[in-house]
């Protein structure tokens, strides 16, 4: 994920992360670091294969839902069991409740609903996803400028 305070973009590794060992300044890391928690260390019904070194996923939250972040050299681990089944599952019981699940793979970006899936393509951070919907149920996705959304 992007680091705002090291200028670190996101899909690549951060210059203080020895990949399998952790972070080198782990005591001094910044508050942005500092205050991350991907879901599956919070929410003890994730099952251990979410664990992002076994997964190659990393779950957060966002305003809308859930955002799934792949590990950029394994940009399908989402689409693989038992991954894919629960994505699934959870669209069908966050439909009514409004959550979004969000495939993120680099700028890439799929929503998942549970009738199909909508290719977002690149998403910079000043556009949003905008959902066309039919009572709960989404029956189309596109993204604009986050400027027109807000007007």
């Amino acid at each position: 994920m992007a680091i705002e305070q090291l200028a670190k973009p996101a899909s690549k590794w951060c210059p203080h992360c020895r990949p399998g060992r952790g972070c080198r300044t782990y005591a001094n890391r910044p508050a942005e670091c500092r205050s991350f928690s991907c879901v599956w260390l919070v929410n003890p019904q994730l099952q251990e294969h979410w664990k992002p070194s076994r997964s190659k996923l990393v779950l957060t939250t966002s305003d809308d839902g859930l955002e799934v972040r792949c590990d950029p050299g394994f940009p399908d681990a989402w689409r693989k069991e038992p991954f894919r089944s629960e994505l699934q599952q959870w669209t069908v019981s966050g439909e009514p409740l409004d959550m979004t699940i969000v495939v993120v793979t680099g700028q890439r970006m799929t929503l998942l609903t549970p009738e199909r899936e909508f290719d977002l393509g690149l998403v910079g951070p000043d556009e949003r996803i905008v959902r066309e919907l039919e009572g709960t149920k989404v029956v189309n996705a596109t993204v604009a400028k986050a400027i027109d959304v807000e007007q």
